[in-house]
């Protein structure tokens, strides 16, 4: 029996609970976050923003008139902090050019999207997960996680891309802002407890739905990112 996402969702809160993630403060806080958890841990990523609140540049006006070498020291713990650094720019200067949040809610979801893409260094999980944590639109955000739990469970093979998994998911649950929050913080929390790229099936809630005969086969199939 395959699971189906709304199945999988269902089985995941029961075993988990509420998420109510992304933890942040405020939207533009998300926004910073999205940006600096690429590639690290969630931990480095905190770290980083919580020296940013220390030295009181977690707002926009202060990373767009830092220096990139001050805001790089700053944002050190995310890993690759010049090229972050960068990121960050870019996008602040965006965000105030284009009426910050205001501004940003009165485009349609696709033109968010579009705009979003076209910045340095923001690729489509970035770009989603300001669109779903801190613009609050109903878009569901690919990670290693979902990709890899998906794989299997048995839903398609490890060859598909971000938009083709992306519209998978998409079709096969009800339009939901909440429920696309809440569903990826699950799957972000399940992939951190068992579905690792080295899986830990001992009392996995899903193991029982899993047809994937030796999981550990399908390390080399997937992106692996920091368990």
């Amino acid at each position: 029996m395959t699971l189906s996402p709304l199945e999988i969702y269902e089985k995941l809160n029961t075993a988990y609970g509420p998420q109510q993630w992304w933890p942040a403060e405020a939207p533009f806080e998300v926004m910073v976050g999205a940006i600096l958890v690429q590639n690290t841990s969630w931990e480095n990523a905190h770290e980083a923003i919580n020296n940013l609140k220390e030295k009181n540049m977690l707002d926009h006006e202060s990373i767009a008139n830092s220096s990139l070498q001050d805001l790089a020291e700053v944002i050190r713990p995310s890993g690759t902090y010049m090229q972050k650094a960068r990121y960050l720019h870019g996008f602040t200067t965006f965000y105030i050019e284009h009426g910050k949040r205001q501004g940003l809610m009165k485009w349609p979801m696709s033109v968010q999207r579009s705009h979003l893409l076209k910045l340095y260094g923001i690729g489509p999980e970035t770009a989603d997960s300001i669109m779903l944590y801190a613009l609050d639109r109903p878009i569901f955000v690919i990670d290693d996680y979902t990709k890899r739990l998906l794989v299997r469970l048995g839903h398609f093979d490890y060859i598909l891309g971000y938009e083709a998994i992306q519209h998978y998911i998409q079709q096969r649950l009800p339009e939901s802002l909440p429920l696309f929050q809440e569903f990826h913080a699950l799957i972000v929390e399940h992939g951190k407890r068992h579905c690792k790229s080295k899986p830990l099936c001992d009392q996995c809630p899903l193991f029982d739905y899993c047809p994937t005969p030796d999981k550990s086969q399908m390390d080399h199939t997937l992106d692996t990112d920091v368990d």
